[in-house]
């Protein structure tokens, strides 16, 4: 669970470009907030390699997160954002290592039937990860100020 001790870590991380570049519109997660809050609609998660921060994980449930930024979702639903931290720490498979396990903690809980990503538009780069790990383009919206392609990974179901 990411605490207010990530303070730093989590404001550092926010001045790298790669992190700017996938939400260019929001300059400010209110950290210094978001840490001493503990919402039952959100978890943030900090994923560590031999002990070493790489990025943080966000998984919420859409139908109950406060801002409404999801709009009309329908209930057992789950979305997640996730960043890497450091540039050294791209493209070395923690991304991915970092979704399959948000996405296993997602559907630990038995009713949830679908997560959700909003990648940018224009980040291409995103979207063949997602689509590389099972999401399926459902379409665009505006999100605030931004562009984005939502993308669904359902539950499988059992046969």
């Amino acid at each position: 669970m990411a605490t207010i001790t990530d303070l730093d870590l989590l404001t550092h991380w926010d001045t790298k470009q790669h992190v700017m570049d996938c939400d260019p519109n929001d300059d400010d997660w209110s950290w210094e907030i978001e840490l001493n809050r503990n919402p039952e609609w959100r978890e943030q998660l900090i994923a560590e390699v031999n002990g070493k921060p790489v990025g943080v994980v966000q998984i919420i449930d859409p139908y109950k997160e406060e801002t409404r930024y999801w709009g009309t979702v329908g209930q057992n639903k789950r979305a997640i954002d996730i960043w890497i931290g450091e540039d050294e720490d791209l493209n070395r498979g923690y991304g991915t290592q970092m979704m399959k396990l948000a996405i296993a903690r997602c559907y630990e809980n038995r009713m949830v039937n679908g997560v959700l990503v909003d990648p940018l538009k224009s980040n291409r780069k995103a979207h063949r990860f997602y689509e590389r790990l099972g999401f399926e383009f459902i379409g665009e919206r505006k999100f605030d100020d931004s562009i984005c392609c939502v993308y669904e990974l359902k539950r499988k179901s059992k046969t």
